[in-house]
């Protein structure tokens, strides 16, 4: 590494790479930190064939490929296998970033100075608490869809999908490609957001991939048992799941079920960036805190951006044009560029972005989960770190709570590996709910580092600097 980097981009997913290159192509040294073994994140890393896909099962491999191949030609330096847990602003204006890299067995602590920062940490499915979500079997469509590409599966495996958003039927198509038939796809949209979406109905029909999700879920409706309008889940089974039990129109169904698929669309990653000390906002639309940002992705602390799904869900082609965006403002911002050169160098991204996100709005509306899926209650897990149920946060809401903080020092709910990635969104809006105010009011956990697990023979391995051992002493060195 570098001792001082221009730039910093941290995540390799589409809008990481796009970030990378273009920031190497106007002059500045940068380096791109990812956790993965190969960049394209959950977008493009992923292999698309595995033991039960054919070669042709996602695509993507085209463009991972392009992106890939302009950063190797840009000379940016990519570090995989790279867990960023810690970033500090100093006195003099630098960033401070803690990084550990390499194999399991040979971890390496090192803390890179950079001048500029761009988050690209992308997303994470949203938290879908249902009763017996903790059993065997209970997965996230995500990690069943990693798990169909790298990991044997049982053809008369008896599998349920469950939820809303276009991941959902993805997941599920992908699962029939494979030879795996479906006992059911349960769509637990509300009714009223079809009505709800129709405003945007003329954008969506616009939007790039319209026909291609059209057409999937068209093929899924032939081949599954589709059930709408799921109000409510529970999954059953002494060990594991063995079966689901929902309710539709008042009335209680029962589905056997070896392995269930939970989606509830997806939330930007804000862990880094808050814990940095970037501002968050509530989207009331996408129903998630994300970070405040500019059209540029600068947030609220100056030098640094965030770029692609972190700052707001979008999509993998709108996240590459919000990372080339972030490199272009990070190279005026640091005169390699004047500001006519680069709104002129943006002139495609920003053509590219708005023909992303057509259709954005519709989705949003359409697939906005239902507050009961949402906002659990009874014995509910919330927190499957530390196995808090919702009961127990409706209790310490009560006890005159005054926010999550509050509640999470009561119950200990957020205080697992996790950081609250699974549990925050839904703390928020049991605490709002209870409080009778609204998500954003009550506000989110107060995020700190580490905001990735590290051993504590990493944490004694970093490196070391005076003004550090003084904030930790709180006194003069000796």
């Amino acid at each position: 590494m570098n001792s001082v980097y221009d730039v910093a981009v941290i995540g390799a997913g589409p809008a990481g790479l796009a970030a990378a290159t273009v920031a190497a192509r106007h002059g500045l040294s940068g380096v791109l930190f990812d956790e993965q073994a190969a960049p394209g994140g959950q977008a493009y890393g992923a292999p698309t064939a595995g033991p039960n896909l054919p070669p042709d099962a996602r695509g993507g491999d085209a463009r991972r490929a392009a992106l890939v191949n302009a950063l190797r030609q840009s000379g940016a330096t990519h570090v995989p296998h790279a867990t960023v847990w810690a970033a500090r602003k100093r006195d003099d204006g630098l960033y401070e970033i803690g990084v550990v890299y390499g194999a399991p067995e040979a971890r390496s602590v090192r803390v890179a100075t950079t001048r500029a920062v761009i988050i690209a940490t992308g997303a994470h499915e949203r938290p879908f608490p249902i009763r017996g979500g903790t059993l065997p079997g209970v997965l996230t469509a995500a990690d069943g869809e990693v798990r169909l590409r790298t990991a044997a599966i049982d053809r008369a495996c008896r599998v349920v999908v469950a939820g809303t958003g276009p991941l959902l039927w993805r997941v599920a198509a992908q699962y029939l490609d494979a030879g795996v038939a479906l006992e059911a796809l349960l769509d637990t949209t509300p009714r009223v957001r079809r009505w709800l979406a129709l405003p945007a109905v003329w954008d969506i029909a616009r939007a790039p991939d319209f026909l291609e999700r059209l057409a999937r879920e068209r093929a899924v409706r032939r081949r599954v048992r589709v059930i709408e309008n799921v109000t409510a889940l529970e999954a059953c089974g002494p060990g594991r799941v063995e079966s689901l039990q929902f309710a539709v129109g008042g009335d209680t169904q029962v589905v056997r079920a070896d392995l269930l698929l939970l989606h509830h669309g997806l939330v930007p990653d804000i862990n880094l960036g808050g814990a940095l000390g970037c501002a968050l906002g509530w989207n009331e639309a996408q129903a998630c805190f994300a970070p405040i940002v500019d059209a540029w992705g600068g947030s609220t602390l100056p030098g640094v951006f965030v770029a692609g799904d972190a700052a707001g869900i979008a999509g993998a082609e709108a996240a590459e044009a919000r990372g080339h965006l972030a490199a272009l403002a990070v190279a005026n911002a640091l005169g390699r560029i004047d500001a006519k050169a680069r709104d002129a160098a943006a002139l495609r991204p920003r053509v590219a972005l708005r023909r992303a996100l057509r259709g954005r709005a519709h989705l949003d509306a359409a697939h906005r989960p239902a507050d009961l899926c949402r906002v659990p209650h009874g014995d509910t897990i919330v927190c499957r770190c530390e196995n808090v149920t919702a009961q127990r946060v409706i209790e310490a809401s009560r006890l005159g709570s005054s926010g999550p903080n509050q509640v999470k020092a009561y119950t200990r709910c957020g205080m697992g590996p996790c950081q609250g990635r699974f549990c925050g969104l839904t703390m928020t809006e049991l605490v709002a709910r209870e409080c009778g105010t609204s998500p954003e009011a009550a506000g989110y956990f107060r995020l700190r580092w580490p905001v990735k697990p590290i051993t504590l023979a990493e944490l004694a391995a970093a490196p070391s600097s005076p003004e550090a051992e003084r904030a930790v002493v709180r006194g003069p060195m000796r």
